[in-house]
C-alpha cells in the first residue's frame, strides 16, 4: 500500500464527475488499498477519489468509533433511496484546510454498492455514517460540501481557506482550533476530534 498526494482546493478536478468502475480487478483494489492507507495516514473519516486525483467512482470511509478500524469500501455508489427529514453537521475536508462548516443533508440513505471483491451490497445509514457518505459521494458528482451553501457563506470561507494556507490559522467566530489539519470530518455525538 502506499500514501497518495491529496489534491488542494482549488482544482478544477473539484467539479469533473468521476467513470464509474467497469471492473473490479487487482488494480481497483491496489487504488482502494492506497485510498484507505492515505486516508489513516491523514487522520480523516473519508475519501472519495477525487481527492487524490483519480476520476473512479470509488469513495473509502472509516468512522473509526471507540478507536477501532471499521473501514468501508463502496465502488459505484448509489443512493437509492433517503429520507425527507433532515439533519444538520458540522463537515470539513483535507482538500479545503482550515475551514468548516455546518451542512443540512437527509437524515438517512439507503444505498448500493460494490466492495473490494466486486461484490454488490446494499447499507441503509442514519447519522454520522450518512453524512459521511453522502459527503464522500459529492466528490464523484462534481460537488463539494461547500455547494450546500448560500454563495456568500462559501466565499467567505473559500477566502478563509486562501489566508489559512499562506498564513496559517485564521482565528474568527466559529474557530475550533482544530480544523486547520483540514480533516475530512464530521462533528457529532460521537466525535471524539482524533479522526
Amino acid at each position: 500500500m502506499a500514501v497518495l498526494p491529496l489534491v488542494y482546493a482549488p482544482n478544477p478536478i473539484f467539479r469533473q464527475k468521476a467513470v464509474p468502475v467497469e471492473t473490479v480487478d487487482d488494480d481497483i483494489r491496489q487504488l482502494v488499498d492506497d485510498m484507505l492507507e492515505t486516508m489513516y495516514a491523514e487522520r480523516g473519516v473519508g475519501i472519495g477519489a477525487n481527492m487524490v486525483g483519480i476520476l473512479k467512482r470509488i469513495i473509502v470511509l472509516d468512522l473509526q468509533q471507540d478507536g477501532n478500524r471499521n473501514p468501508l469500501v463502496c465502488i459505484n455508489p448509489k443512493i437509492i433511496w433517503y429520507s425527507e427529514d433532515k439533519s444538520q453537521m458540522e463537515e470539513a475536508s483535507l482538500s479545503f484546510p482550515g475551514i468548516s462548516a455546518v451542512v443540512s443533508r437527509p437524515r438517512a440513505i439507503h444505498i448500493s454498492y460494490l466492495d473490494r471483491d466486486g461484490v454488490e451490497h446494499e447499507l441503509e445509514a442514519e447519522g454520522d455514517l450518512a453524512t459521511v457518505i453522502q459527503h464522500e459521494m459529492d466528490y464523484l458528482d462534481g460537488r463539494t460540501y461547500l455547494d450546500h451553501l448560500s454563495k456568500l457563506k462559501r466565499d467567505q470561507l473559500l477566502k478563509k481557506m486562501v489566508k489559512v494556507q499562506k498564513f496559517g490559522h485564521v482565528h474568527g467566530p466559529g474557530c475550533g482550533h482544530d480544523h486547520h489539519h483540514g480533516h475530512d470530518h464530521v462533528h457529532g455525538p460521537h466525535c471524539d476530534h482524533d479522526h
